[in-house]
């Protein structure tokens, strides 16, 4: 019977078996890492949009502030025009306020409802990081018009068809409402515009705010009301 010779080393002594290191199992990052990563580059990237405008802010700028090779970038997304949309559209999907989250407001008593989903609107509208994506996006629209659509789209439309909706079951008392769409977004508008005045960087108090707030919503429930009782008189 054939035996193999342990394996010796130069100087005559047994070869130590190499030990693992571990660089065995290092691979190429999971899909969970890179996409982690991916949504830290579009993040650090808002920000520095944000801080600095598209024309003043480098893809080298962002790389090197997210430790980020360039070559990594530009293999994902081609350009900075791309990188920014890409940043926006983000920032757009996070901002947009949880369907769920205004039906857990609504309470049996209409005014009630009306003004706490009004409130929400207003403040997430308010919020510090929607109102920089508000000018970041009104400074681009021109430029880049898909992002002012796509804002619409995933924003404006989404919360108009659950308002619309709510008018239609809380409002009409089961009756015919054809313009609810419209209703629906006359009251986005109205809960927004403060965050806009605030956005084309003209100052409001708090007070200023509350007062639109108040004011808006009351007019609203009553051109509700009017609409209603204009058709049946």
């Amino acid at each position: 019977m054939h035996t193999h010779p342990e394996p010796v080393s130069g100087n005559g002594r047994k070869a130590t078996p190499r030990q693992p290191t571990g660089r065995e199992n290092m691979g190429r990052p999971s899909k969970r890492k890179v996409e982690q990563r991916n949504q830290e580059l579009l993040d650090r990237a808002l920000d520095l949009f944000l801080e600095r405008g598209f024309e003043g802010t480098t893809i080298q700028d962002i790389t090197q502030s997210i430790g980020m090779s360039k070559r990594t970038v530009t293999a994902r997304y081609g350009n900075k025009v791309a990188l920014f949309k890409a940043a926006l559209k983000r920032a757009v999907d996070q901002s947009v306020v949880p369907e769920e989250r205004l039906r857990a407001a609504e309470t049996a008593d209409l005014e009630e409802t009306a003004f706490a989903i009004g409130r929400i609107l207003a403040d997430g509208y308010l919020e510090p990081a929607n109102l920089r994506l508000a000018r970041i996006t009104n400074a681009s629209s021109y430029s880049m018009p898909e992002i002012s659509v796509y804002m619409y789209e995933q924003f404006t439309q989404t919360l108009s068809g659950y308002l619309a909706d709510l008018f239609r079951r809380r409002f009409s008392n089961g009756r015919n409402f054809p313009d609810a769409e419209q209703f629906a977004l006359t009251f986005l508008t109205m809960m927004g515009t403060p965050a806009r005045i605030l956005a084309w960087g003209v100052p409001l108090s708090q007070a200023e705010i509350e007062t639109h707030i108040e004011h808006s919503i009351r007019m609203f429930l009553d051109s509700i009301a009017h609409r209603f009782t204009t058709n049946e008189s």
